[in-house]
């Protein structure tokens, strides 16, 4: 068999991969294709997630059923307002029988961390999580310990206008690869809800698609889907026309347009192609750029979903 027919073998058993996970995913969370497979290849693409949704829409159920076709193993960390960095991260204890400290791991120290209402959390607690997401990896008295690899950190959030709750400023949102919203089911999705199992005892039957080894080699092969000039010159244009428009405060940073580039490939890839296209770009746009693009003065009312969408529209295509 020659390289060419290798490489077509390998990328339809990743495909295959890929595809098992998405049918899993969409039998327990329903009625919501686009923002599963949004939430898949955030984590392809070595992202992390922000989870943005008023209670009760599966914020959380889609956190557990990532990790669980993943194949991945997963800890659950409560956000409250009495919550330390030391809850988080872990703390050494001094050992009476060694004369030193002794670093116990905190829930952090999992490859899915699902850190659930992250804006009930005080601002302190909420940076020591973003370090770490940043860096993969926590220090505590002088050490470094290295975070697991794959390491994803989800997080939900209840909307801003909810009582006690701290909004994530938006140095600390940029951390995060995508902001997502669930949103209601559409009626006939609402009624297979209604009449079918419950969502957590469907997880628990649940098998996982691949293991943490075959997620890796996905997150490698996805690297290798091509980025060509006209694509990369499509990205510079939304990143530059978001620098010179009065109705956005800031413009996007260079980090905005890696974060699309990784994000597009990732899905491209899941829908079977080994090159991005314009509308992989758009596709993604919305949740990549939402969460950090600021509004000016002259934008009027609207979301981050919407801004993005508005300059997608006022950028042409190559």
């Amino acid at each position: 068999m020659n390289t060419a027919a290798l490489q077509k073998s390998s990328d339809r058993a990743a495909r295959a991969l890929t595809d098992r996970a998405l049918e899993r995913m969409n039998a327990i969370i329903l009625g919501k294709d686009h923002a599963v497979r949004l939430a898949l290849c955030g984590l392809l693409a070595r992202g992390h997630l922000l989870i943005e949704d008023v209670p009760g829409v599966g914020k959380t159920t889609l956190a557990h059923v990532l990790a669980t076709v993943l194949g991945l193993p997963f800890t659950r960390v409560q956000f409250t307002s009495d919550l330390l960095p030391a809850d988080i991260i872990g703390v050494s204890v001094f050992d009476n029988e060694k004369q030193q400290f002794t670093f116990h791991p905190g829930p952090i120290f999992s490859s899915v961390v699902l850190a659930d209402e992250i804006n009930r959390a005080t601002p302190k607690t909420q940076s020591a999580l973003l370090e770490a997401m940043e860096e993969r990896q926590v220090s505590a008295e002088g050490e470094t310990h290295p975070l697991p690899e794959p390491f994803f950190v989800i997080a939900t959030q209840n909307p801003r206008h909810q009582i006690g709750t701290f909004p994530l400023p938006e140095s600390q949102l940029d951390r995060f690869l995508m902001r997502l919203s669930l949103g209601f089911p559409d009626r006939q999705a609402e009624r297979r809800l209604l009449k079918g199992r419950d969502r957590r005892s469907l997880l628990k039957t649940t098998a996982a698609a691949m293991d943490g080894r075959q997620l890796i080699g996905l997150q490698r092969r996805i690297e290798q889907v091509v980025l060509s000039d006209a694509i990369l010159d499509y990205v510079q244009s939304l990143l530059d026309t978001t620098r010179s428009v009065s109705w956005l405060a800031c413009g996007l940073s260079p980090r905005a347009g890696l974060a699309l580039a990784h994000a597009a490939r990732a899905w491209a890839f899941v829908h079977g192609r080994n090159l991005v296209l314009p509308e992989d770009i758009q596709a993604v746009a919305p949740s990549i750029l939402g969460h950090r693009l600021v509004p000016g003065e002259s934008a009027g009312q609207g979301d981050g979903a919407g801004l993005a969408s508005r300059l997608l529209r006022e950028v042409s295509i190559p």
